[in-house]
């Protein structure tokens, strides 16, 4: 099941997934498999991710009622 939609923001933000590593001081495999959807951020990393990507944070998830 795909909980977030971060491969997808980080597609429209022209971002890669090695820069977002860098940004949050994680290692590239965890973002990668964030990216995925085979591991997920916790809340408060969720928030730093949207900081960092200047967008609010449900733009990270998908819609639990689509």
């Amino acid at each position: 099941m795909d909980i977030n939609r971060l491969k997808i923001v980080l597609a429209e933000k022209k971002k890669t997934n090695k820069w977002l590593a860098d940004q949050l001081g994680k290692d590239q495999a965890t973002v990668s498999k964030w990216c995925t959807n085979s591991a997920q951020p916790g809340l408060e990393t969720l928030i730093k991710i949207a900081a960092v990507l200047e967008v609010d944070v449900k733009d990270l998830l998908h819609s639990t009622t689509d």
